[in-house]
């Protein structure tokens, strides 16, 4: 190889690992996390309490909570029943706090958002 050839691949090479260096920035949501912050329930007062007390959590993949919307990862859930949910919320699992931060919610409520939750309608 000659000096001009081993420069200019030594200049190549350096090219190739800086762009390499550079990615793609932040990566976008995946689908069904864009999906799921675009539903919204029915009415406006299970809307707001969905506002304030389930989305962010259930909209973001990072908690870990399942999304809303996302039928696959509501179906184990679901498959417990609607009692054991209501609890799990009440009382609070996983990484959901007690009430699932709405303190003034009833029962009926916390299992229209569920249900809500799990099929996005």
């Amino acid at each position: 190889m000659t000096y001009t050839q081993i420069v200019a691949f030594s200049l190549a090479a350096a090219c190739a690992g800086m762009l390499g260096a550079c990615g793609k920035g932040p990566a976008a949501p995946p689908a069904t996390e864009a999906a799921s912050r675009a539903l919204q329930p029915a009415g406006t007062e299970l809307a707001a309490i969905y506002q304030r007390s389930c989305a962010s959590c259930h909209t973001v993949a990072a908690t870990g909570a399942p999304l809303t919307g996302d039928a696959t990862a509501w179906a184990p859930r679901m498959a417990k029943g609607m009692d054991v949910l209501v609890d799990n919320v009440v009382n609070g699992f996983g990484g959901m706090p007690p009430f699932g931060l709405c303190m003034d919610c009833d029962a009926v409520q916390f299992e229209a958002l569920i249900r809500f939750m799990a099929t996005g309608e």
